[in-house]
């Protein structure tokens, strides 16, 4: 749809119309789990529909140099007996070959994450998940530099310079979790950063490298020297209200001031947002902390105002994971609750950051081994039977957001497309009773669902002036009733091992969402008069052409 004169709104809660630019942070990357399971062919798919449907552009995984990649090899092999050395390290690169060439088919590119650490290199060894991730400093720093260069080489050898160069290349993952993702100091970490940021410019200076990829804002000073200091959590994990605390990010000013000191290159800033802590109380046991649900919108404004004061105020700004929690068994993501409140966070912080990565498209993720039962509270959008979540769908229609604001709503937004014009909007019905508290945890779905006797309904109303005569709009809902997979296998009796009967069935109603047409009138006007229902999330987008 084109259209013939400027959109004007006429909005019923006295908002005023804009004409900013709307950043799609939400799908200008995506994350999963480690790079082996790229491999898979369901994997694939997911990825395939992520791009096609979510509009993805990138994806970012763990893995790239563990074992299971074969990438440095210190060893034949064996075959006729036992593995023999090789006098030298040699790269094979046929396993990353198939993945980033999957990948760059569909149209999406990598984010580079460079880690973990081959075992051949590694001080330590199986350090963190089922996989037995290697994530120690490495054992020879000028081992280490030859494997990236030697990769570095190779993509742009197989795909060109132009094409590598729009790869972002990011240093290492959550640092600051010693002894799991990391068992080095910090000053460690940062050694590693400056080396592997120097070799990629030496290739070529335009190659973008950042870092330092560390996890979640905390609010005491746990990491502050150079490990983790889990004593200093207890203030956190007793305190009465989490949001009254100074929360910060982590190693960020200190990373900043060492690159700055040492003049190390750095294009990017990444940062995880979680808007949870994981701390300990006073028996040491962990203990889950919610905070409330703008923490990830006032965390982006505290990290915009460190660079902009910092000697990078011109460096990007990406979060490489985010997500409602930090944990792959947390039954909120499976859910619609999920949806509407993903969707209320992006729009909030789309202007504070390059990218906002989701943390995962898929539940093909295998850190704590596969999962149990088809919605495990897996991170993915889409679930290990190829189900579309709630939060899919939620995903998709904004993707469908044009990228100029017409006018912002505090539970909505209405855009246009500054290359055909065509008019859409994303509302969402992020229940008065929750007040300001965000999501919390949940172990199993059947404790999510207390949060569905949320409420009031909303209505949203708008009009829209200016549309071609006639115009058609698809209007989409996401609520209790529609798309709401896993509250339907809850009914089913949720069985732990689906048939292939139950998994059709479930996948019907996966993607059963409420749609109408709605049409403009004569003179291009349309009225928006619509009531959502509690975590409800609802698309406006122009309908598909009558033949």
């Amino acid at each position: 749809m084109v259209l013939d004169a400027p959109v004007s709104t006429v909005l019923a809660d006295g908002h005023v119309a804009t004409d900013l630019t709307l950043r799609h942070v939400w799908n200008e990357c995506v994350g999963a789990g480690r790079a082996s399971e790229a491999l898979r062919a369901d994997w694939q798919a997911h990825f395939r529909e992520a791009v096609d449907l979510l509009g993805v552009r990138h994806v970012r995984f763990h893995g790239l140099f563990h074992d299971d990649m074969f990438v440095y090899r210190t060893e034949d092999g064996g075959g006729f007996g036992p593995p023999q050395p090789l006098p030298e390290p040699v790269y094979t690169f046929s396993y990353v070959d198939k993945v980033f060439d999957a990948i760059l088919a569909t149209g999406a590119r990598p984010f580079v994450e460079l880690g973990f650490m081959p075992r051949a290199l590694a001080t330590q060894t199986e350090t963190l998940f089922w996989w037995k991730a290697h994530c120690s400093p490495p054992n020879d720093m000028g081992r280490w530099v030859e494997l990236v260069t030697s990769t570095v080489r190779h993509w742009i050898d197989r795909y060109g310079i132009h094409e590598v160069r729009r790869w972002p290349f990011e240093v290492w993952n959550e640092p600051n979790l010693v002894p799991h993702f990391w068992t080095g100091s910090r000053t460690e970490y940062f050694e590693l950063y400056e080396a592997t940021v120097k070799a990629i410019k030496e290739i070529d200076p335009r190659l973008r490298v950042g870092g330092p990829s560390t996890s979640v804002f905390v609010p005491d000073a746990r990491y502050a020297g150079e490990y983790h200091d889990p004593s200093l959590e207890v203030a956190t994990a007793e305190a009465d209200s989490p949001d009254s605390l100074d929360w910060q990010p982590v190693w960020i000013l200190e990373f900043l001031t060492y690159c700055a000191e040492r003049d190390v290159p750095l294009d990017f800033l990444s940062t995880h947002l979680y808007p949870t802590d994981y701390a300990a109380d006073s028996t040491g046991r962990g203990k889950a902390i919610t905070r409330q649900r703008d923490a990830t919108h006032v965390d982006l404004q505290l990290m915009r105002r460190l660079m902009a004061d910092s000697p990078y105020p011109d460096a990007e700004l990406h979060i490489t994971e985010w997500s409602t929690s930090p944990s792959s068994r947390d039954a909120m993501h499976d859910t619609l609750f999920a949806a509407a409140y993903i969707v209320r966070a992006f729009l909030k912080g789309a202007s504070m950051a390059e990218s906002i990565s989701y943390w995962t498209f898929t539940d093909v993720f295998e850190e704590g081994g596969g999962g149990i039962g088809p919605f495990h509270g897996g991170f993915g959008l889409i679930n290990e039977q190829g189900l579309h979540k709630p939060t899919f769908h939620a995903m998709a229609m904004l993707n469908r957001l044009g990228d100029r604001v017409v006018a912002e709503t505090p539970h909505g937004i209405i855009t246009r497309s500054s290359l055909t014009g065509a008019v859409s909007a994303v509302f969402y019905n992020y229940p008065d009773d929750m007040g300001t508290t965000g999501l919390e945890a949940r172990r199993t779905y059947a404790d999510t669902r207390e949060l569905a006797r949320m409420g009031p309904a909303r209505r949203i109303r708008h009009t829209l002036e200016g549309l071609p005569p006639r115009a058609r709009f698809t209007l989409e809902i996401v609520d209790w009733e529609s798309g709401n997979v896993a509250e339907a296998w809850y009914a089913m009796g949720a069985p732990l091992n689906l048939s292939p009967a139950q998994t059709e069935q479930l996948r019907d109603v996966a993607d059963r969402l409420r749609r109408s047409i709605v049409t403009a009138s004569e003179d291009g006007t349309l009225r928006i008069d619509l009531e959502l229902p509690p975590w409800a999330v609802a698309s406006l987008a122009a309908a598909p052409d009558l033949p």
